[in-house]
């Protein structure tokens, strides 16, 4: 189990207050597209995605991207038990959708830049260190089918 302190707990709770979901999420999964196009495989449902044009502008992408934010936001709301909050949705990733967990901490690293983008200043190097902690234990917990 991950030990939190209250300043992490706050700051992570802090940080989910003050995002815009539809906005974020869109931006960090088109992100992730653009600079890692690999990512793009599990999205052949979607459409275009030929250009970082067609892939911002994209529909599917922006959906994905807000349901990928609420999905975390469940992390936010149980973080002491992370990886059970988590466990169906590691299945549909491993077994059914076969997502290379190295993915998930690709889309970590792009949510991370898109945060700090948001929060300009107030995103400090302290702040930065607990919103990483806890994207490693979700990307950890959605990774945990695959070990």
């Amino acid at each position: 189990m991950v030990e939190w302190t209250d300043f992490e707990r706050n700051t992570i709770q802090d940080i989910f207050s003050r995002i815009e979901y539809d906005v974020v999420g869109p931006a960090a999964l088109a992100r992730c597209l653009v600079v890692y196009p690999w990512t793009q495989r599990y999205f052949g449902g979607f459409g275009n995605l030929y250009n970082a044009a067609a892939i911002k502008g994209n529909p599917m992408v922006s959906k994905h991207g807000t349901t990928i934010l609420n999905g975390l936001e469940r992390a936010v709301k149980n973080m002491d038990d992370i990886t059970n909050t988590y466990a169906e949705l590691s299945v549909l990733h491993s077994e059914k959708l076969h997502v290379d967990p190295d993915n998930f901490k690709l889309l970590a690293d792009c949510l991370t830049i898109v945060v700090a983008a948001q929060l300009g200043n107030e995103f400090t190097g302290e702040v930065q260190a607990a919103f990483q902690k806890f994207l490693a234990v979700v990307v950890s917990a959605l990774g945990r089918q695959y070990r």
